[in-house]
C-alpha cells in the first residue's frame, strides 16, 4: 500500500495556509485541521510517512485539493527511455515508471516526484532546469 510523506502533508498544509488563511490567529479551516492531524501523528510517532489506509477522508480531500495544483508529469519532453535507456536522463524516471504514468495513483506519482527530486541528477533539475520551470504553478 503506498504512503503519503510528511512533506507533502507540509506542502498541503502550506497551500491551505495560503489559500484558507485563519480569520482570527487561532481557528483552523477545516481542510488544515484534517491535514495536521496527520501531520502531528507523523511527528509524534517520529515518523516520515503515512499509510494511506491511516489518513482521516477529510485529509484526503484536502491533499488531493492540493495534488491539483502541482505539476503532473516530470516529464521535460527529453526523453532518453525512447532511445533505450532504463533511466530516462531528462526526468529521472526509469522506463517502466514513463510507461505506467497515466495509471498511477496520485499518492504514487508523488513517490516518483519525491525520489526524483531526492536525487536531483536528472536534466530537469540541472541543464535543463528553466525548461522544467516553464509553465509551473506561479
Amino acid at each position: 500500500m503506498a504512503a503519503f510523506h510528511i512533506t507533502d502533508i507540509e506542502a498541503a498544509i502550506n497551500h491551505w495556509r495560503a489559500r484558507a488563511p485563519s480569520p482570527d490567529g487561532i481557528t483552523l479551516a477545516p481542510q488544515l485541521a484534517a491535514l495536521a492531524e496527520v501531520y502531528a501523528r507523523l511527528v509524534y510517532g517520529h515518523r516520515d510517512e503515512i499509510d494511506e489506509r491511516e489518513v482521516p477522508a477529510p485529509a484526503l480531500q484536502a491533499w488531493a485539493a492540493w495534488y491539483e495544483t502541482t505539476p503532473d508529469t516530470p516529464c521535460i519532453a527529453i526523453c532518453s527511455t525512447s532511445q533505450g535507456d532504463d533511466w530516462c536522463k531528462g526526468c529521472g524516471r526509469s522506463f517502466e515508471e514513463v510507461q505506467l504514468w497515466p495509471g498511477m495513483r496520485p499518492i504514487e506519482k508523488r513517490a516518483t516526484w519525491r525520489r526524483i527530486t531526492q536525487q536531483g541528477t536528472a536534466w530537469r533539475f540541472t541543464r535543463y532546469a528553466e525548461r522544467a520551470a516553464e509553465g509551473a504553478p506561479a
